[in-house]
């Protein structure tokens, strides 16, 4: 099968997952694609399949032609959900010629998906290379699966002693070559505030509009530090949904940067607002609840650096230069690396996420397919 009609075939299936949602995973129909791709993988050979009742999908490709006690085991990491931002039904994915290369995109009205079933199409079509190439050594591979990293719960339950690997590499970058091992460290702040209802004709020194006192926080908040305002290493605050009434309203922003001591001063400091507001308005007035996701995942990724490394000459043997650049976002590898797994990200092609100008070039996952291959290579 080839790469583009394996990964067609996984976009028709709707996985986006709910961050509102309680359960794990957040969506049944997630499940829906973990059975089809568990059934997939008995199909095409892989040992030691698994699904768990939580959608983790865990399988095996044995080693070849080495004692698999001399070679490290590498994992390769995929989730299959697809964001909440734009719709996952009903995808009309089509290869249409662009600037050169074959394209598959969708018909505009909704996401494509290959963030990140490009990654599980380019993990799927590696195995199946490695097992028809039985001239190529490598020691054990394991493969995961994953729900819900789109709503940032992805690496919650996985279990790292159950896929038993020295380390591993989520495939949910990208453009060609991106090899990425910071990340930003992560945050949710979600602010309610209390207002004082009382009719209106009678409001004078009386009422407190939620929603007036919202938009105020709104306002008052840093306008140079978005994220349509920021790149590179540069953090931000971004704010993500405004609900309310008179009575009450809510605000819910994520905090992101990548130095851990102006992390801690983002949070330190929206709390302080917060203070203020109750200052102004009255004790009780405005509450604020502050979870942290997830960290950068380069303290983990330093003193094992010989990961990187391989990523780096399995790219060049693929023919892809590798561009070393910060995550400005998570992925579970950053989870991940944390739990003891260490984690870098590589690159599978897609372009502009999580909307209907969501594409991925056919040559470009083949060449992460074949990254994968170089990295799962016996040295």
């Amino acid at each position: 099968m080839k790469i583009e009609d394996r990964f067609i075939r996984y976009t028709q299936f709707d996985t986006q997952s709910c961050e509102d949602s309680d359960t794990v995973p957040s969506t049944d129909k997630q499940l829906v694609f973990a059975r089809f791709l568990r059934d997939e993988m008995i199909e095409e050979g892989l040992q030691d399949v698994v699904l768990t009742e939580n959608g983790y999908l865990y399988a095996t490709l044995p080693a070849n032609g080495v004692d698999a006690a001399s070679q490290p085991v590498i994992g390769f990491i995929s989730h299959y959900d697809t964001s909440p931002d734009c719709s996952g039904a009903n995808i009309k994915a089509q290869i249409v010629e662009q600037d050169g290369e074959r394209i598959i995109k969708t018909d505009g009205t909704t996401l494509l998906g290959a963030d990140d079933k490009a990654g599980i199409a380019e993990i799927m079509q590696a195995m199946c290379y490695l097992r028809d190439h039985q001239e190529i050594q490598h020691g054990t591979i394991r493969v995961a699966f994953n729900p819900d990293e789109e709503i940032g719960r992805g690496a919650d339950n996985f279990d790292v002693e159950r896929f038993g690997c020295d380390f591993a590499y989520t495939i949910d970058g990208g453009d060609e070559g991106e090899l990425e091992y910071e990340n930003f460290n992560a945050a949710s702040a979600r602010i309610i505030i209390k207002g004082v209802v009382i009719h209106p004709g009678y409001a004078k020194g009386r009422m407190k509009n939620a929603s007036r006192m919202a938009a105020e926080f709104v306002e008052s908040m840093p306008k140079n530090e978005t994220p349509e305002m920021t790149e590179g290493y540069e953090g931000f605050y971004h704010l993500t949904s405004v609900s309310g009434t008179c009575e009450e309203a809510q605000l819910t922003y994520i905090i992101r940067d990548h130095d851990g001591q102006h992390f801690e001063q983002r949070k330190k400091f929206i709390a302080n607002m917060v203070q203020k507001f109750n200052d102004t308005y009255g004790a009780g007035t405005c509450r604020i609840e502050i979870r942290d996701q997830y960290y950068n995942m380069l303290r983990q990724i330093e003193p094992v650096m010989h990961i990187v490394e391989r990523a780096k000459k399995a790219m060049l043997a693929a023919g892809v230069t590798p561009k070393v650049q910060p995550i400005r976002g998570g992925t579970d590898g950053a989870q991940l690396s944390f739990k003891g797994l260490p984690c870098p990200n590589i690159f599978t092609g897609a372009i502009d996420f999580h909307g209907p100008d969501e594409h991925v070039a056919i040559s470009v996952m083949q060449k992460a397919m074949m990254t994968i291959v170089n990295i799962a290579k016996a040295n």
